[in-house]
């Protein structure tokens, strides 16, 4: 079949930039390989969490291509042999693909390269797009001359869209040639904590019909705020117990003298206390305990957040262990998950002590929470289902049987 006219001039432009070899990094791995391409700095988090997926499940040697100038980083290391992108020269390209011969290919986001795209096509590797929103050339040509961007999106065997929105306009786009499948965003996969069963029975029965809200990883200088907005909700709501975990254990001696030098009425759980009725806070230094502690809060506040410089935590933790979720403006590392959240209504922002208490006042509304608290479970697994779509296609792609190696229950 002849080349399209778009693609032609695409590959001409691109052989008049000056070839840029690359330094392979590691030698290629005897077996089959599953390629990963990050096109998008910020789905950098998705492509680990798949990989991670991918080797439990899989035990395959995972490739992961990465935009110039941003790093793997320790985790993804350890999991998968880590290499810039080749330039869209076509000897670079064709350098690459020689070199790791990739057995399936995974492209996660916007950002399309069609010379890579086209010659990992005619070697015949199945190829997915995941998370297409609005698909870009990495090198536009003129006004004057065609877009291959088309022809590119039909090279895809199959394209999962972030909207139903884009899902249409790809399907028009490609003429309605290729399966576009609407999945939203995936979320990124988080590991449910596991709390003692024991122990959970026996604090929910410390605290029936007492209600309670947790401060987690909260930060030496956040520590002032939290107890400010403890004291606040304690005028409207007199039984309420803040659970607080400190983000260094090595703060909580500290914590605990403040607290008490505050007239807060503290137990701490790691001497085996449990809160009594006159309990203001039940202090918990090993953040091990969070996976025990969210199941019990209906509502958390995820610290981390409130000042500049700590950057947040990963706030699916508690919202998929049924805690709504409260958060500062201070959570760059994991700013595509809160965004998910506080789209679908599981998650607040709060900017200040008072944001805090009004926040918490209003959500001591059964209904409320309720409300936050389903959002986020819905938020959370809404990837689950396209991920083992993902996983299963990839499975049947390399030839491995359904049963290799799978992913440990958590």
């Amino acid at each position: 079949m002849a080349k399209p006219f778009s693609l032609t001039t695409y590959q001409a432009m691109s052989r008049r930039h000056r070839s840029a070899p690359q330094n392979m990094l590691d030698a290629r791995p005897d077996g089959k390989i599953i390629w990963l391409h990050c096109a998008e700095q910020n789905r950098l988090k998705t492509v680990k969490d798949l990989a991670q997926r991918l080797t439990a499940q899989l035990g395959a040697n995972i490739l992961v291509t990465l935009p110039t100038g941003v790093a793997a980083g320790d985790r993804l290391l350890d999991l998968a042999y880590c290499q810039p992108v080749p330039s869209e020269h076509p000897d670079d390209v064709a350098a690459f693909l020689n070199h790791w011969a990739p057995n399936v290919a995974v492209w996660v986001g916007d950002e399309l390269r069609a010379n890579l795209v086209q010659a990992t096509k005619i070697r015949n590797v199945p190829i997915s797009l995941l998370e297409a929103k609005d698909p870009a050339l990495s090198q536009t040509p003129p006004k004057w001359l065609p877009s291959p961007r088309r022809a590119v999106l039909q090279m895809f065997d199959q394209i999962f869209a972030r909207t139903p929105e884009a899902a249409d306009a790809l399907r028009k786009l490609t003429k309605g040639q290729l399966p576009v499948t609407s999945t939203g965003q995936l979320v990124e996969e988080t590991e449910v904590l596991t709390c003692n069963s024991d122990d959970l029975e026996s604090l929910s029965e410390a605290l029936v019909a007492r209600p309670c809200w947790l401060a987690a990883h909260v930060q030496a200088d956040e520590l002032d705020s939290v107890l400010k907005a403890q004291r606040g909700i304690s005028r409207s709501s007199p039984r309420i117990l803040l659970i607080l975990v400190p983000a260094d254990p090595g703060d909580a001696a500290d914590f605990l003298g403040i607290c008490r030098r505050e007239g807060f009425h503290v137990a701490l759980w790691d001497d085996g206390v449990f809160p009594s009725e006159n309990t203001d806070i039940l202090l918990a230094e090993n953040a091990a305990e969070l996976g025990l502690f969210y199941r019990i809060a209906p509502i958390t506040l995820l610290a981390s957040s409130l000042k500049p410089g700590h950057k947040g935590r990963n706030p699916f933790d508690p919202a998929a262990l049924g805690s709504a979720v409260l958060y500062g403006p201070s959570v760059y590392d994991h700013l595509p998950a809160y965004t998910r959240l506080a789209n679908a209504k599981a998650a607040r922002v709060v900017t200040s002590t008072h944001a805090i208490v009004t926040t918490l006042e209003d959500l001591m509304a059964p209904d409320k929470v309720a409300l936050m608290v389903h959002a986020g479970w819905d938020t959370v697994s809404a990837g689950a289902g396209v991920v083992s779509q993902i996983i299963h296609d990839i499975r049947v792609a390399v030839g491995e049987s359904e049963n290799s190696p799978e992913e440990p229950e958590q």
